[in-house]
């Protein structure tokens, strides 16, 4: 395995070699894990925005938007619970489900059961775009991983599946994936 890493470098390579030559104690294969994560989230996000600037839409509006969607029908989620099942604060959350109204691919309705609360619903229009969204992404992304092969793919996503348990990540209750 050795010689096989040896003949396929990539950039994270290089600035290990350069720690192993300066500081030996920070070229560690935790510090080869985390850079090849990063490269790794800005390659993949790179991708997705560049589908998403074809729509006007930021990652932030994706996330809501597909979050939404995965809830499965009626498409709708609490501010509180959105929040928690995307990627953005609650205060993100607002901003973004102001712009999302705007747009008419979301709406606010009253809870019946909770006068000071209310629903984010994905409208008919936010569902399609929602799915238009997911499919295109996901064919961006099959493209950015084609010169991966397949078992390697899925012998990755479970690597970093124990990585991430081990590191104590755990799934929220509620909307999938």
């Amino acid at each position: 395995m050795a010689g096989a890493r040896a003949a396929r470098r990539d950039r994270v390579d290089e600035m290990v070699e350069g720690w192993a030559a300066e500081l030996p104690e920070a070229a560690t294969v935790q510090l080869e894990i985390i850079k090849r994560a990063g490269r790794l989230k800005a390659l993949v996000e790179e991708t997705t925005q560049s589908v998403l600037s074809e729509y006007g839409l930021t990652y932030a509006d994706f996330d809501v938007l597909a979050t939404l969607r995965r809830a499965g029908a009626p498409y709708r989620l609490k501010p509180g619970r959105l929040a928690e099942h995307s990627s953005l604060t609650t205060g993100g959350t607002s901003n973004v489900l102001q712009r999302l109204t705007t747009a008419g691919l979301v709406e606010r309705e009253p809870d019946p059961a909770d006068g000071r609360s209310s629903w984010v619903r994905l409208t008919p229009r936010g569902v399609r775009r929602a799915e238009e969204l997911a499919l295109a992404t996901g064919e961006a992304h099959r493209e950015l991983f084609a010169g991966l092969p397949d078992d390697t793919a899925r012998a990755l996503a479970d690597l970093l599946r124990e990585a991430l348990l081990a590191l104590g990540d755990r799934p929220v209750s509620g909307p999938r994936g």
